[in-house]
């Protein structure tokens, strides 16, 4: 007896409520971009250039207390951050200082983190620094060019790749459902200010390839299936589809999931973004490979006659073998 997700011929109509899932979408894209654009995203070090310093002691944290050790050192902006974990005993209570980069200097001076930990050892003599980074404002500014360049390339290599493999049409939903998992992630990082570093976008590129390897999974069978269902109308091949590949992406997703909930709770928190990314792009990547990648295929068309190889009959608008754009 083997385990079943589901059953082994399932018949889900994806489509029936397209104009509400499609709709649902397109609304959270939108919210997402007004929400970067209104708040922006809380970057770390990586980007803002500064020094980061994670303490750790028995003391409770006091953050008036800190503050007023660390101003007259005359540091600007200087943001303190308790850290909170469920795998940390009652005894120990861990922060993250977090001070700016300094007008024209290049990188935090050691002499300056002593004088942090200096400070700050004045108010709990138990404390200990067991982790300091530091990144000069060049640098940051390198490193955001080099994320942003290295997003942009990842998506024009998936473009190309799908519509080598199959036709343009593919690669033009493939790469909208991507676009849509990355803004939406980026949307809820803004949303809740959570802190977004290079971790982060190792996440999100991890996501565009998760996303697309299930989305070219959905694809192949599609065309597999238009080959042998050339009079059905596009939508219910592209639900056939879907439908056969169902047991493989459950299977993939959930054990996926399993594991990063797993860390998301016991991991701690410097991983904790990374992990979140990780998950949420997961949920988001599943989802806009059934109801956006295909909803695209839908409105673009694709070749109904796969095995003669040539170009597709008719301009695109009229590829369907039902009457309109769903099959009707």
């Amino acid at each position: 007896m083997r385990l079943r997700l589901v059953r082994e011929k399932t018949s889900f109509d994806f489509f029936r409520f397209w104009k509400v899932t499609f709709g649902a979408s397109t609304l959270a894209v939108i919210a997402s971009v007004l929400i970067f654009a209104v708040q922006g995203l809380n970057f770390g070090i990586d980007f803002r250039g500064g020094t980061t310093i994670r303490t750790d002691g028995a003391a409770e944290i006091d953050l008036a207390a800190w503050r007023a050790a660390i101003a007259p050192l005359g540091l600007g902006d200087v943001s303190i951050t308790e850290v909170f974990d469920p795998g940390f005993d009652a005894t120990r209570h861990v922060a993250m200082v977090r001070v700016q980069a300094q007008e024209g200097v290049e990188a935090t001076s050691p002499e300056m983190i002593a004088a942090i930990e200096t400070a700050l050892r004045g108010v709990d003599p138990t404390i200990t620094f067991p982790a300091v980074e530091s990144v000069g404002p060049k640098v940051s500014g390198e490193l955001v060019t080099s994320a942003l360049i290295a997003v942009g390339l990842s998506l024009l290599g998936v473009m190309a790749y799908i519509w080598v493999r199959f036709e343009w049409q593919f690669a033009v939903g493939a790469v909208v459902a991507l676009i849509h998992d990355v803004v939406l992630t980026i949307g809820i990082f803004s949303l809740f200010q959570i802190r977004f570093d290079l971790a982060i976008i190792a996440a999100l590129l991890t996501i565009v390839g998760y996303s697309i390897n299930d989305t070219v999974v959905v694809f192949d069978r599609v065309r597999e299936n238009l080959i042998r269902f050339k009079q059905r109308a596009l939508t219910e091949v592209l639900n056939l589809s879907i439908n056969d590949t169902m047991s493989r992406t459950l299977m993939t997703s959930g054990t996926t999931l399993l594991a990063l909930i797993i860390m998301l709770v016991l991991g701690g928190d410097v991983i904790r973004g990374f992990v979140f990314a990780m998950t949420w792009g997961i949920v988001v990547g599943t989802y806009s490979s059934v109801f956006v990648a295909s909803q695209i295929l839908v409105f673009l068309g694709v070749k109904r006659d796969w095995s003669k190889g040539g170009a597709a009959e008719g301009p695109s608008g009229t590829r369907f073998a039902g009457k309109d754009g769903n099959g009707a």
